[in-house]
């Protein structure tokens, strides 16, 4: 197995939407926001080669919306989809396998692009796209509280083109990674852990969107079911010391992996560490 990651450029967020209930107080010591309380996050994609399927886990927001629409999220840095991927060694036709945890805009902008025309495709014309039941069905018909995050331009094509496989339960749906769902952020969010050379490493999403939301209480204000959230951690945690899983971070623009430990106060960060460290086990 060959991992990469793949940078698709950065997104500013607000920093009480990303940090729910802990005070700004607490949380830009650790986090910093500009002058509009903005904070800067990545969107960090993940490229696993199995030997026998390539695979590509979220794919960030596009560039098919309109310039009022990224007005709202100040999207920076130089980095691309479709570059980051090249960069790997790879094209977009190579990709087999597409694993969205969720469909919400900034994990899945790239899996659908749209032409000088106007019509909409499929990014990678030759993968199956994974996503849960419980998530297609939800984005499909969206609550109040989620309609602005589903914007069906990002995953129609996806069934249209008879690429859509959908999920219902944990497992190995692709060899080589499990499929963990949990259901506080939204229903149905897929954490896809990878065996890499006996050891594991997890695509953490939204569940833990950086470092900083490790401790239980850092949940953030986008989490339809807050309490459902704090269950989710504490079996993810349970599971990932038990497997000493290694976090691979999507939004975390100053980290990109950590491993864990048992304090007094709960799991904590440990070494926080690039994936390339991972690969090579130096840390």
């Amino acid at each position: 197995m060959k991992l990469f990651k793949i940078e698709t450029g950065n997104l500013k967020l607000d920093g009480g939407a990303m940090f729910g209930v802990v005070p700004k107080v607490i949380w830009n010591k650790v986090y910093p926001e500009d002058e509009n309380n903005l904070c800067n996050w990545a969107m960090r994609c993940l490229l696993i080669d199995t030997g026998k399927n390539i695979v590509l886990i979220d794919t960030g927001m596009g560039t098919k919306q309109s310039d009022k629409f990224f007005s709202h999220y100040k999207p920076n840095g130089n980095f691309t989809l479709e570059n980051s991927i090249k960069e790997a060694g790879y094209s977009n036709d190579d990709i087999t396998d597409v694993i969205l945890t969720h469909l919400h805009f900034d994990h899945v902008g790239g899996a659908v692009s749209k032409s000088e025309t106007g019509e909409l495709y499929t990014t990678f014309k030759n993968a199956k796209y994974h996503i849960t039941k419980s998530q297609w069905e939800l984005s499909n018909n969206p609550n109040r509280r989620e309609k602005a995050s589903f914007l069906k331009e990002n995953f129609t094509a996806i069934e249209e083109n008879g690429q859509l496989n959908l999920i219902e339960n944990e497992g190995k749906h692709i060899e080589g990674i499990e499929f963990l769902i949990f259901n506080g952020h939204t229903e149905g969010q897929i954490i896809p852990v990878m065996n890499f050379e006996g050891r594991k490493i997890a695509f953490c999403a939204d569940l833990l969107p950086a470092t900083v939301h490790i401790p239980m209480p850092y949940i953030m204000g986008y989490d339809t079911k807050p309490l459902i959230t704090l269950d989710d951690k504490e079996r993810f945690f349970d599971y990932a010391i038990k497997n000493n899983v290694t976090l691979f971070f999507e939004h975390d623009i100053y980290n990109e992996c950590c491993t864990l430990k048992e304090t007094e106060k709960g799991i904590r960060p440990d070494k926080k560490i690039t994936l390339k460290e991972f690969i090579e086990n130096t840390y």
